[in-house]
């Protein structure tokens, strides 16, 4: 249940970032004019380096980084609860030891073929 809020809060929290970094204008655009006018004494503009939309941006990062430490949290549990399962080890596990007979094989015998009959040339057939 809680991995599910953290869920949903990290993925509007991404789509809030998303949107509040496309709304924002560049400060760049803000130097730039304010060397021409002269009206400004800062080089950032009047209102300063920080703008309502800029802190609300850190404030959703910050959370954004919070509930990615969540959601990492949650996975380590969750990998942790697989391993104490009693599965074995897919890089322990044995395999059949391999003795020549046919059944084993990727590739099916016919029964009543033999390896002699088989051939990959195909047979004309006799015409009259």
């Amino acid at each position: 249940m809680l991995q599910t809020v953290v869920i949903v809060v990290h993925l509007l929290v991404a789509l809030g970032l998303v949107g509040l970094v496309l709304v924002q204008q560049g400060k760049g655009a803000d130097a730039g004019a304010s060397f021409g006018s002269g009206a400004s004494a800062t080089v950032f503009g009047s209102q300063g380096s920080a703008t309502f939309l800029s802190r609300v941006t850190g404030i959703l990062a910050a959370v954004f980084f919070a509930t990615s430490l969540g959601l990492a949290f949650f996975a380590k549990e969750q990998a942790d609860e697989l391993s104490q399962v009693g599965l074995p080890d897919p890089a322990v596990m044995e395999l059949p030891a391999d003795d020549g007979s046919p059944e084993i094989g990727d590739v099916p015998v016919i029964e009543g073929q033999g390896p002699s009959s088989q051939s990959d040339i195909p047979v004309k057939p006799e015409s009259e």
